[in-house]
Protein backbone atom coordinates (compact mmCIF):
# COMPACT_ATOMS: atom_id res chain seq x y z
CA UNK A 1 0.00 0.00 0.00
CA UNK A 2 1.33 3.44 -0.93
CA UNK A 3 1.60 5.87 1.97
CA UNK A 4 1.81 9.63 1.59
CA UNK A 5 1.57 12.70 3.79
CA UNK A 6 0.00 15.83 2.33
CA UNK A 7 0.62 19.23 3.95
CA UNK A 8 -1.70 22.11 3.12
CA UNK A 9 -2.00 25.61 4.63
CA UNK A 10 -5.26 25.74 6.54
CA UNK A 11 -8.43 23.83 5.73
CA UNK A 12 -8.36 21.62 2.66
CA UNK A 13 -12.00 22.47 1.90
CA UNK A 14 -11.29 26.11 1.03
CA UNK A 15 -12.91 27.15 -2.25
CA UNK A 16 -10.02 28.23 -4.45
CA UNK A 17 -8.46 26.56 -7.47
CA UNK A 18 -5.33 25.62 -5.55
CA UNK A 19 -7.20 23.95 -2.70
CA UNK A 20 -9.50 22.20 -5.14
CA UNK A 21 -6.45 20.73 -6.87
CA UNK A 22 -5.08 19.54 -3.52
CA UNK A 23 -8.45 18.03 -2.58
CA UNK A 24 -8.70 16.18 -5.90
CA UNK A 25 -5.20 14.78 -5.36
CA UNK A 26 -6.22 13.51 -1.93
CA UNK A 27 -9.58 12.03 -2.89
CA UNK A 28 -8.31 10.61 -6.17
CA UNK A 29 -5.33 8.79 -4.65
CA UNK A 30 -7.40 7.52 -1.72
CA UNK A 31 -9.86 6.02 -4.18
CA UNK A 32 -6.94 4.07 -5.68
CA UNK A 33 -5.92 2.59 -2.36
CA UNK A 34 -3.29 5.08 -1.26
CA UNK A 35 -3.12 5.76 2.47
CA UNK A 36 -2.97 9.52 2.82
CA UNK A 37 -2.34 11.47 5.99
CA UNK A 38 -3.52 15.07 5.52
CA UNK A 39 -2.08 17.83 7.70
CA UNK A 40 -4.07 21.08 7.67
CA UNK A 41 -1.51 23.54 9.01
CA UNK A 42 -2.43 26.40 11.31
CA UNK A 43 -0.95 29.85 10.78
CA UNK A 44 -0.85 32.67 8.24
CA UNK A 45 0.76 31.47 5.04
CA UNK A 46 2.92 32.08 3.10
CA UNK A 47 4.44 33.89 6.07
CA UNK A 48 7.04 34.21 7.33
CA UNK A 49 5.07 33.95 10.56
CA UNK A 50 6.15 32.08 13.72
CA UNK A 51 2.91 30.10 14.08
CA UNK A 52 2.98 29.00 10.44
CA UNK A 53 6.65 28.07 10.66
CA UNK A 54 6.05 26.07 13.83
CA UNK A 55 3.11 24.21 12.28
CA UNK A 56 5.14 23.22 9.21
CA UNK A 57 8.13 22.19 11.33
CA UNK A 58 5.98 20.08 13.67
CA UNK A 59 4.22 18.28 10.82
CA UNK A 60 7.49 17.39 9.11
CA UNK A 61 9.16 16.37 12.38
CA UNK A 62 6.32 13.94 13.06
CA UNK A 63 6.93 11.95 9.87
CA UNK A 64 9.14 8.88 9.95
CA UNK A 65 12.37 8.65 7.96
CA UNK A 66 11.85 7.85 4.29
CA UNK A 67 8.25 9.08 4.22
CA UNK A 68 6.90 10.58 1.05
CA UNK A 69 5.29 13.99 1.60
CA UNK A 70 3.57 16.37 -0.77
CA UNK A 71 3.75 19.90 0.55
CA UNK A 72 1.73 22.72 -1.00
CA UNK A 73 4.02 25.56 -2.04
CA UNK A 74 1.89 28.10 -0.19
CA UNK A 75 2.81 26.26 3.03
CA UNK A 76 6.51 25.81 2.30
CA UNK A 77 7.78 28.54 0.00
CA UNK A 78 8.76 31.00 2.72
CA UNK A 79 10.41 28.36 4.93
CA UNK A 80 13.32 26.70 3.10
CA UNK A 81 15.25 26.50 6.40
CA UNK A 82 12.48 24.29 7.80
CA UNK A 83 12.57 22.02 4.76
CA UNK A 84 16.36 21.85 5.01
CA UNK A 85 16.11 20.07 8.38
CA UNK A 86 14.19 17.21 6.75
CA UNK A 87 15.31 17.14 3.11
CA UNK A 88 17.79 14.32 3.69
CA UNK A 89 15.44 12.00 5.58
CA UNK A 90 12.11 12.66 3.80
CA UNK A 91 11.12 12.50 0.16
CA UNK A 92 9.72 16.01 -0.23
CA UNK A 93 7.45 16.63 -3.21
CA UNK A 94 6.81 20.34 -3.72
CA UNK A 95 3.39 21.15 -5.23
CA UNK A 96 3.72 24.49 -7.02
CA UNK A 97 0.56 26.29 -8.14
CA UNK A 98 2.40 29.50 -9.02
CA UNK A 99 5.46 31.30 -7.62
CA UNK A 100 4.57 33.12 -4.41
CA UNK A 101 6.60 36.19 -5.34
CA UNK A 102 4.40 36.80 -8.39
CA UNK A 103 1.32 37.55 -6.29
CA UNK A 104 -0.04 40.97 -7.23
CA UNK A 105 0.14 43.77 -4.68
CA UNK A 106 3.44 42.82 -3.03
CA UNK A 107 6.06 45.49 -2.58
CA UNK A 108 9.31 44.89 -4.42
CA UNK A 109 11.28 43.76 -1.36
CA UNK A 110 8.58 41.28 -0.31
CA UNK A 111 8.25 39.87 -3.83
CA UNK A 112 12.01 39.47 -4.14
CA UNK A 113 12.28 37.78 -0.75
CA UNK A 114 9.52 35.28 -1.59
CA UNK A 115 11.04 34.44 -4.96
CA UNK A 116 14.44 33.86 -3.35
CA UNK A 117 13.05 31.73 -0.53
CA UNK A 118 10.91 29.65 -2.89
CA UNK A 119 13.83 28.98 -5.20
CA UNK A 120 15.76 27.72 -2.18
CA UNK A 121 12.82 25.56 -1.11
CA UNK A 122 12.47 24.04 -4.59
CA UNK A 123 16.15 23.17 -4.52
CA UNK A 124 15.54 20.98 -1.48
CA UNK A 125 12.64 19.02 -2.99
CA UNK A 126 12.96 15.46 -4.22
CA UNK A 127 10.48 16.37 -6.95
CA UNK A 128 8.44 19.37 -8.09
CA UNK A 129 4.83 19.03 -9.29
CA UNK A 130 3.79 22.11 -11.26
CA UNK A 131 0.11 22.59 -12.03
CA UNK A 132 0.70 24.02 -15.51
CA UNK A 133 3.19 23.83 -18.34
CA UNK A 134 3.75 27.58 -17.93
CA UNK A 135 4.78 27.19 -14.30
CA UNK A 136 6.97 24.21 -15.17
CA UNK A 137 8.79 26.33 -17.76
CA UNK A 138 9.38 29.04 -15.15
CA UNK A 139 10.74 26.52 -12.66
CA UNK A 140 12.99 24.92 -15.28
CA UNK A 141 14.49 28.37 -15.89
CA UNK A 142 15.28 28.49 -12.17
CA UNK A 143 17.45 25.42 -12.59
CA UNK A 144 15.18 22.58 -11.45
CA UNK A 145 16.41 19.47 -13.29
CA UNK A 146 13.95 17.87 -15.75
CA UNK A 147 14.08 14.56 -13.89
CA UNK A 148 12.74 16.30 -10.78
CA UNK A 149 10.00 18.29 -12.54
CA UNK A 150 6.57 17.35 -13.88
CA UNK A 151 3.66 19.45 -15.11
CA UNK A 152 0.29 17.95 -14.16
CA UNK A 153 -2.51 20.41 -15.01
CA UNK A 154 -5.94 20.28 -13.35
CA UNK A 155 -8.67 18.17 -14.86
CA UNK A 156 -11.54 19.66 -16.84
CA UNK A 157 -14.90 18.11 -16.06
CA UNK A 158 -17.68 17.89 -18.63
CA UNK A 159 -20.31 20.51 -17.76
CA UNK A 160 -23.82 21.37 -18.99
CA UNK A 161 -24.10 24.14 -21.55
CA UNK A 162 -24.83 27.56 -20.07
CA UNK A 163 -28.25 28.82 -21.16
CA UNK A 164 -27.83 32.49 -20.31
CA UNK A 165 -30.27 34.93 -18.71
CA UNK A 166 -34.01 34.50 -18.87
CA UNK A 167 -35.75 36.03 -21.90
CA UNK A 168 -35.85 39.81 -21.66
CA UNK A 169 -33.07 40.01 -19.06
CA UNK A 170 -29.80 41.78 -19.91
CA UNK A 171 -26.54 39.90 -20.61
CA UNK A 172 -24.85 38.71 -17.43
CA UNK A 173 -21.10 39.17 -16.97
CA UNK A 174 -19.70 36.65 -14.50
CA UNK A 175 -16.41 36.95 -12.58
CA UNK A 176 -15.38 34.08 -10.30
CA UNK A 177 -12.39 34.49 -8.01
CA UNK A 178 -11.41 35.56 -4.51
CA UNK A 179 -11.47 39.35 -4.25
CA UNK A 180 -7.71 39.96 -4.15
CA UNK A 181 -5.50 42.26 -6.26
CA UNK A 182 -4.22 39.49 -8.55
CA UNK A 183 -7.74 38.68 -9.78
CA UNK A 184 -8.33 42.21 -11.08
CA UNK A 185 -11.82 42.99 -9.78
CA UNK A 186 -10.80 46.63 -9.34
CA UNK A 187 -9.81 46.94 -12.99
CA UNK A 188 -13.01 45.19 -14.00
CA UNK A 189 -15.16 47.66 -12.06
CA UNK A 190 -13.21 50.59 -13.51
CA UNK A 191 -13.82 49.21 -17.00
CA UNK A 192 -17.51 48.70 -16.32
CA UNK A 193 -17.75 52.35 -15.34
CA UNK A 194 -16.49 53.30 -18.81
CA UNK A 195 -18.94 51.16 -20.80
CA UNK A 196 -21.11 52.80 -23.42
CA UNK A 197 -23.43 49.80 -23.34
CA UNK A 198 -26.16 50.08 -20.73
CA UNK A 199 -27.94 46.72 -21.10
CA UNK A 200 -25.93 44.43 -18.81
CA UNK A 201 -25.54 43.04 -15.29
CA UNK A 202 -22.46 41.70 -13.50
CA UNK A 203 -21.98 39.19 -10.68
CA UNK A 204 -18.79 38.99 -8.61
CA UNK A 205 -18.47 35.51 -7.10
CA UNK A 206 -15.74 34.80 -4.56
CA UNK A 207 -14.56 35.38 -1.02
CA UNK A 208 -14.48 38.99 0.17
CA UNK A 209 -12.52 38.21 3.35
CA UNK A 210 -9.06 37.33 2.04
CA UNK A 211 -7.98 40.95 1.52
CA UNK A 212 -10.43 43.34 3.24
CA UNK A 213 -8.46 46.45 2.28
CA UNK A 214 -8.60 45.56 -1.40
CA UNK A 215 -12.27 44.70 -1.11
CA UNK A 216 -12.90 48.21 0.24
CA UNK A 217 -11.09 49.62 -2.79
CA UNK A 218 -13.37 47.67 -5.09
CA UNK A 219 -16.44 48.81 -3.18
CA UNK A 220 -15.34 52.44 -3.46
CA UNK A 221 -14.77 52.02 -7.20
CA UNK A 222 -18.27 50.58 -7.61
CA UNK A 223 -19.76 53.60 -5.88
CA UNK A 224 -17.60 56.00 -7.92
CA UNK A 225 -18.65 54.31 -11.17
CA UNK A 226 -22.32 54.46 -10.21
CA UNK A 227 -22.98 50.82 -11.09
CA UNK A 228 -24.32 49.57 -7.74
CA UNK A 229 -27.70 48.81 -9.28
CA UNK A 230 -26.21 46.52 -11.93
CA UNK A 231 -23.68 44.67 -9.80
CA UNK A 232 -24.30 41.78 -7.41
CA UNK A 233 -21.81 40.65 -4.79
CA UNK A 234 -22.45 36.90 -4.72
CA UNK A 235 -19.71 36.08 -2.21
CA UNK A 236 -18.24 32.62 -1.76
CA UNK A 237 -20.73 30.10 -3.20
CA UNK A 238 -21.26 26.40 -2.74
CA UNK A 239 -21.32 24.14 -5.79
CA UNK A 240 -25.07 24.46 -6.34
CA UNK A 241 -25.08 28.26 -6.22
CA UNK A 242 -21.96 28.50 -8.38
CA UNK A 243 -23.49 26.20 -10.99
CA UNK A 244 -26.55 28.47 -11.10
CA UNK A 245 -24.37 31.50 -11.80
CA UNK A 246 -22.52 29.74 -14.62
CA UNK A 247 -25.82 28.57 -16.07
CA UNK A 248 -27.28 32.10 -16.23
CA UNK A 249 -24.12 33.82 -17.48
CA UNK A 250 -23.57 35.30 -20.94
CA UNK A 251 -19.83 35.97 -20.66
CA UNK A 252 -17.01 35.16 -18.26
CA UNK A 253 -14.64 38.01 -17.45
CA UNK A 254 -11.70 38.03 -15.03
CA UNK A 255 -8.79 40.39 -15.78
CA UNK A 256 -6.23 38.62 -13.57
CA UNK A 257 -2.77 40.13 -13.48
CA UNK A 258 -1.32 36.62 -13.29
CA UNK A 259 -2.53 33.03 -13.16
CA UNK A 260 -0.50 29.89 -12.60
CA UNK A 261 -3.20 28.04 -14.54
CA UNK A 262 -6.70 29.54 -14.18
CA UNK A 263 -9.25 26.84 -13.34
CA UNK A 264 -12.14 29.31 -13.35
CA UNK A 265 -11.51 29.92 -17.05
CA UNK A 266 -11.70 26.23 -17.90
CA UNK A 267 -14.90 25.93 -15.84
CA UNK A 268 -16.42 28.76 -17.88
CA UNK A 269 -15.30 27.37 -21.23
CA UNK A 270 -16.53 23.87 -20.33
CA UNK A 271 -19.98 25.44 -20.10
CA UNK A 272 -19.66 27.20 -23.45
CA UNK A 273 -19.05 30.71 -22.11
CA UNK A 274 -16.80 33.12 -24.02
CA UNK A 275 -13.91 34.45 -21.94
CA UNK A 276 -12.45 37.92 -21.53
CA UNK A 277 -9.17 37.73 -19.64
CA UNK A 278 -5.55 38.86 -19.87
CA UNK A 279 -2.23 37.54 -21.08
CA UNK A 280 -0.96 37.26 -17.49
CA UNK A 281 1.02 34.13 -16.67
CA UNK A 282 -0.48 30.85 -17.90
CA UNK A 283 -3.76 32.29 -19.20
CA UNK A 284 -2.75 32.15 -22.91
CA UNK A 285 -1.96 28.45 -22.43
CA UNK A 286 -5.29 27.86 -20.66
CA UNK A 287 -7.62 29.90 -22.89
CA UNK A 288 -7.40 29.15 -26.65
CA UNK A 289 -7.26 32.28 -28.82
CA UNK A 290 -10.54 31.42 -30.54
CA UNK A 291 -12.36 31.03 -27.20
CA UNK A 292 -12.15 34.62 -26.07
CA UNK A 293 -10.24 37.89 -25.91
CA UNK A 294 -6.96 38.18 -24.01
CA UNK A 295 -5.79 41.69 -23.16
CA UNK A 296 -2.69 43.13 -21.48
CA UNK A 297 -3.03 43.02 -17.68
CA UNK A 298 -4.12 46.32 -16.20
CA UNK A 299 -5.37 47.83 -19.49
CA UNK A 300 -8.71 49.23 -18.34
CA UNK A 301 -9.56 51.08 -21.60
CA UNK A 302 -8.94 47.92 -23.66
CA UNK A 303 -11.11 45.91 -21.28
CA UNK A 304 -13.95 48.42 -21.55
CA UNK A 305 -13.68 48.51 -25.34
CA UNK A 306 -13.72 44.72 -25.59
CA UNK A 307 -16.78 44.39 -23.37
CA UNK A 308 -18.56 47.14 -25.31
CA UNK A 309 -17.93 45.19 -28.52
CA UNK A 310 -19.04 41.80 -27.16
CA UNK A 311 -22.10 42.76 -25.14
CA UNK A 312 -24.33 43.47 -28.17
CA UNK A 313 -22.72 40.74 -30.32
CA UNK A 314 -24.40 37.50 -29.34
CA UNK A 315 -23.17 35.72 -32.47
CA UNK A 316 -19.51 36.32 -31.65
CA UNK A 317 -20.04 35.31 -28.04
CA UNK A 318 -21.70 32.09 -29.18
CA UNK A 319 -18.87 31.31 -31.62
CA UNK A 320 -16.24 31.86 -28.92
CA UNK A 321 -18.23 29.77 -26.47
CA UNK A 322 -18.48 26.85 -28.91
CA UNK A 323 -14.73 26.97 -29.54
CA UNK A 324 -13.92 26.98 -25.82
CA UNK A 325 -16.34 24.16 -25.05
CA UNK A 326 -14.89 22.03 -27.84
CA UNK A 327 -11.34 22.68 -26.64
CA UNK A 328 -12.19 21.75 -23.07
CA UNK A 329 -13.77 18.53 -24.29
CA UNK A 330 -10.34 17.49 -25.58
CA UNK A 331 -8.57 18.00 -22.25
CA UNK A 332 -8.15 15.29 -19.58
CA UNK A 333 -10.69 15.17 -16.77
CA UNK A 334 -9.72 14.75 -13.11
CA UNK A 335 -9.35 11.00 -13.60
CA UNK A 336 -6.65 11.74 -16.15
CA UNK A 337 -4.98 14.20 -13.79
CA UNK A 338 -4.95 11.68 -10.95
CA UNK A 339 -3.56 9.06 -13.35
CA UNK A 340 -0.65 11.39 -14.12
CA UNK A 341 -0.13 12.23 -10.44
CA UNK A 342 -0.09 8.55 -9.49
CA UNK A 343 2.41 7.68 -12.22
CA UNK A 344 4.72 10.51 -11.20
CA UNK A 345 4.53 9.86 -7.45
CA UNK A 346 5.08 6.12 -7.98
CA UNK A 347 8.14 6.89 -10.11
CA UNK A 348 9.60 9.26 -7.51
CA UNK A 349 8.62 7.45 -4.33
CA UNK A 350 8.75 3.83 -5.51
Amino acid sequence: MHRLAVLVPGALAQRTGGYRYDAQLVSGLRARGWQLEVHELAGAFPGPEPAAEAALAAALAGLSDGSGVVVDGLAAGAFPHVLAHHAERLRLIYLLHHPLGLETGLDAARARALLESERAALGLAYGVLATSDHTAREVAAWGVAPARLRAVPPGVERRPQAIGPAPGEPPLLLAVGSVVPRKGQLELVQALGRLQATHWRVALVGSRSRDPAYCRQVEAAIAAAGIDDRLEWAGECDETALEAWYTRASLFVLPSAYEGYGMAFTEAMARGLPVVATTGGAIPDTVPAEAGCLLPPGDVPALASTLDALLPDAATRERMGRAGRAAMGMRPDWTGTVNALERTLTEWLG
